[in-house]
C-alpha cells in the first residue's frame, strides 16, 4: 500500500462510514474509482470535472473539480491520500471555505461477481471540523449512501472502463 500523511488514531474512531453491497467484481468498482473523470458522475456534489492529473490514481494525483450549481460553482480539488489497488483509496477532498474532508473507500470482494464498499469521511479541516460527530454523521450519512448508490449503478451497469478491462468493449 502507498501512502500518505496517516490520519491520527482518534480521528480514524470518529469517522462517518456508510457500506452497500454492490453486484459487480471488486476489479469492476474499482475502475470506476480510477477513473477520475467519472468521480462527478458518482460523488454527490461534484458538479464538474475541470481537469485529472495524469498520474490519476497514484498518491499524490488530484482531481480539479467544482461543488454546487453553476453559476454558484466552488472549485477546488481531492487529491489521492494512500492507494491499494483494487482494494481501497484514500483521499483528501478539498472544499475551501467550508473545510476539508479524509474519504476512504474499501472493495472487499463477496465470492467472483459482488463485492462490499465501505465508504468512511471526516472532515478534518476548515468549520466543518468543529461539527460533533453526530451532525458530521446527519449530513454525510444519506449524501454518502447516494454517492455509493450511484457507484452501484456505474459499476453494475457495465462501466466503460471495467469492459474494456474485460476485453468486452
Amino acid at each position: 500500500m502507498t501512502e500518505r500523511d496517516e490520519p491520527a488514531e482518534e480521528a480514524i474512531h470518529d469517522m462517518v462510514e456508510v457500506t452497500r453491497t454492490i453486484q459487480a467484481p471488486v476489479d469492476e468498482v474499482f475502475a470506476v474509482l480510477a477513473d477520475g473523470w467519472s468521480y462527478a458522475s458518482w460523488v454527490v456534489g461534484a458538479s464538474h470535472i475541470r481537469g485529472v492529473d495524469d498520474s490519476w490514481p497514484d498518491v499524490g494525483a488530484r482531481i480539479h473539480h467544482s461543488v454546487g450549481p453553476w453559476p454558484c460553482t466552488i472549485g477546488d480539488t481531492t487529491e489521492v491520500r494512500a492507494l491499494d489497488p483494487p482494494h481501497s483509496i484514500e483521499l483528501d477532498a478539498r472544499l475551501w471555505p467550508i473545510g476539508g474532508a479524509v474519504v476512504r473507500v474499501e472493495l472487499r470482494a463477496i465470492g467472483l461477481t459482488s463485492c462490499e464498499v465501505v465508504m468512511t469521511e471526516q472532515a478534518v479541516r476548515g468549520p466543518s471540523r468543529l461539527l460533533p460527530h453526530a451532525v458530521q454523521s446527519m449530513l454525510l450519512v444519506p449524501r454518502n449512501r447516494e454517492s455509493l448508490s450511484r457507484l452501484a449503478d456505474l459499476a453494475e451497469g457495465g462501466y466503460p472502463d471495467a469492459r474494456a478491462d474485460r476485453g468486452d468493449k
